[in-house]
């Protein structure tokens, strides 16, 4: 059954196309946005200190060595924290921004990080609480160095379905679409890959909604 949802502003039931939809159509969403005109600035700040955390954090992924399996699913662990908090941020306060820049790739590519965001958020969602990280991470050695690869080369695992059956339907479904995108664009590939995609996405995301509030785009995605 596909779930319906009542929009924000004038209380038609709608079905969402995103897991965080609240309004049933652009020209809500935009007077929703006139009356609470007073919650940007919190919501700028939140995405300000938000994007640093994420890309510090993919930063030094992308860059870690390790020998030590628990350190680099740790870190893993951290980088899905703050990816998908950060894709959870814009697409609540800027969703006209995310849409836009999404539309800005073409219809192969847009699948492509849609579903990675999909696989990173059932993962964010399973992992460490209904499945071990050793369920999910493949560690990889580099050869003739033993233990010490870099973590980006480390690998998804595939899995089999989850057991939903203590979720309510709509719950079900939203979280069968997730795995399904998890098989599709993360397993049997390095953990950096996609963490490089959403965060690039998410970078250029954040600094194009800065500039339509009139912040600074360096502030949000310098280096």
């Amino acid at each position: 059954m596909t779930e319906t949802r009542k929009c924000e502003q004038c209380g038609t039931l709608f079905a969402p196309r995103r897991e965080h939809a609240r309004f049933c159509s652009a020209r809500c969403r935009v007077a929703w946005n006139r009356q609470h005109a007073g919650d940007p600035p919190a919501a700028a700040s939140a995405l300000g200190w938000t994007i640093t955390a994420m890309r510090d954090t993919i930063d030094r992924l992308l860059r870690a060595r390790t020998s030590d399996q628990r350190h680099g699913y740790a870190a893993i662990s951290e980088a899905v924290w703050w990816v998908t908090l950060v894709d959870a941020t814009l697409v609540r306060y800027h969703p006209d921004v995310y849409d836009a820049v999404l539309e800005g790739h073409d219809a192969a590519e847009r699948e492509v990080i849609e579903g990675t965001f999909g696989g990173l958020r059932f993962v964010r969602n399973w992992m460490g609480y209904h499945l071990d990280h050793s369920d999910f991470i493949e560690p990889r050695c580099t050869p003739g160095s033993p233990g010490a690869g870099p973590i980006a080369a480390w690998t998804w695992r595939s899995l089999p379905e989850p057991v939903l059956a203590a979720l309510p339907e709509r719950g079900r479904e939203w979280e069968m679409t997730r795995y399904r995108e998890y098989q599709a664009r993360l397993a049997d590939r390095p953990v950096g890959e996609a963490f490089d995609r959403a965060a690039a996405f998410l970078l250029r995301a954040s600094a194009t909604g800065a500039s339509d509030e009139g912040a600074a785009p360096s502030e949000l995605s310098a280096s």
